[in-house]
């Protein structure tokens, strides 16, 4: 075989010959994380022709979701979440990857005068004050509306609170709930506040009730080298910026 045939042997086969097969991969991820997270994916795909499909839910559904389909790549979390699941045997053989932290908040119709939250005090008027109230279901594992039940519990309001709200199906419903004018407070987590609309934002707890809440990803240690990619990239310097454009604090 000459040079030349040699040549168009090889590029006929570099046309014809059967392209790698893109790998799809499912993520479950705590709503919290929607923004920062769809874009990571969006950047990954368009740079690997891999494919990430995302499942967003509270952080507790989202863990059994997660759980329950043995095909799953990644699970997206609370730390203390995972900790716990590593703890009892339900995560094993894992690496996890601290993504960032969340705090939690308040937020109200744009354009509508927003409540002073600063003190319990305050806040305890604000509640009382409010008529109609929405926040992601506690039994559906959600972190921000189980740590609200603590407090109104706290402020002696849980009767009167609980009887003017909502239960979300996670903060995203809750944050479709504030900008529909369907309520006058949502609580949920100041990132899915801010990627809704950040004039909604009316602010954090006080400092008595604060809630941070640190996020972070698992994946099997043999997970394929694509998911270890994928990994490497959301928490690269250009991802971590924008989890704080997400409203987001990157970890230190």
């Amino acid at each position: 075989m000459n040079k030349n045939t040699w040549l168009i042997t090889a590029v006929v086969l570099a046309l014809f010959a059967p392209a790698a097969a893109a790998e799809e991969m499912r993520l479950y991820a705590a709503a919290a994380l929607k923004g920062p997270l769809s874009d990571a994916a969006k950047d990954f795909e368009k740079a690997s022709g891999n494919k990430v499909t995302l499942v967003f839910d509270t952080a507790g559904a989202a863990e059994q979701k997660f759980l329950a389909d043995s095909s799953a790549t990644f699970l997206l979390t609370t730390e203390a979440r995972i900790r716990e699941a590593e703890k009892s045997g339900k995560l094993q053989g894992g690496n996890t990857v601290v993504i960032g932290d969340t705090v939690a908040g308040f937020a109200a119709p744009a354009g509508k005068a927003k409540p002073d939250i600063s003190t319990p005090e305050k806040l305890k008027a604000a509640l009382l004050a409010a008529p109609r109230i929405a926040f992601s279901d506690p039994a559906r594992g959600a972190t921000v509306g189980t740590h609200f039940i603590k407090v109104i519990e706290a402020l002696g309001i849980r009767d009167e609170v609980l009887k003017k709200s909502i239960f979300a199906r996670d903060g995203i419903e809750t944050m479709r709930l504030v900008l529909a004018g369907e309520v006058d407070l949502g609580i949920t987590q100041i990132s899915e506040v801010v990627q809704a609309n950040p004039a909604t934002l009316v602010g954090p707890f006080p400092l008595a009730f604060d809630l941070s809440t640190t996020y972070s990803l698992w994946l099997r240690a043999d997970a394929p080298s694509s998911a270890k990619a994928f990994a490497t990239q959301i928490t690269s310097p250009a991802e971590r910026a924008k989890l704080t454009a997400h409203g987001m604090r990157p970890p230190a």
